[in-house]
């Protein structure tokens, strides 16, 4: 498993498929999720690219990136119904995408576990009077 700087988990199925989500660690920043605009199916995206929107229960919408740059092959369908699966189990069943691997060497250019614990790139500052309409972004 690899992270981006952007808290996005991604864990490689096979050489040209990889499971992504938000890590624990951006789950508990955000707090109770309510809702998520994803994309779909058959949408292309380059790194980096927005792909969606996050909702926590008091409001808070959040950018989604993607962190490797692919064809959406399958979006977590019960997360229409369970956003809260996110908070539930982050780095499992509350998986958002699955993406083909276009550029392998994006993958290899993500954060180990071990970068990742040790990366204090900010998740979410709630208390920012800078950022307008309550949107904020992953960085």
């Amino acid at each position: 498993m690899r992270y981006s700087e952007t808290h996005f988990w991604v864990e490689r199925e096979n050489d040209k498929t990889v499971m992504i989500g938000i890590s624990d660690r951006a789950q508990r920043s955000l707090g109770e999720i309510s809702f998520i605009d994803l994309p779909e199916e058959g949408d292309e995206f380059e790194q980096d690219d927005p792909i969606g929107t996050i909702e926590a229960i008091d409001g808070t919408i959040v950018n989604l990136y993607a962190p490797v740059s692919g064809e959406i092959i399958e979006v977590n369908a019960s997360l229409d119904s369970s956003p809260d699966l996110i908070n539930k189990s982050p780095e499992g069943d509350g998986w958002i995408i699955k993406m083909t691997l276009e550029v392998p060497k994006e993958f290899n250019g993500l954060m180990t576990p071990e970068e990742y614990d040790r990366y204090e790139g900010d998740i979410l500052d709630f208390e920012d009077d800078e950022l307008d309409d309550e949107e904020e972004e992953f960085y």
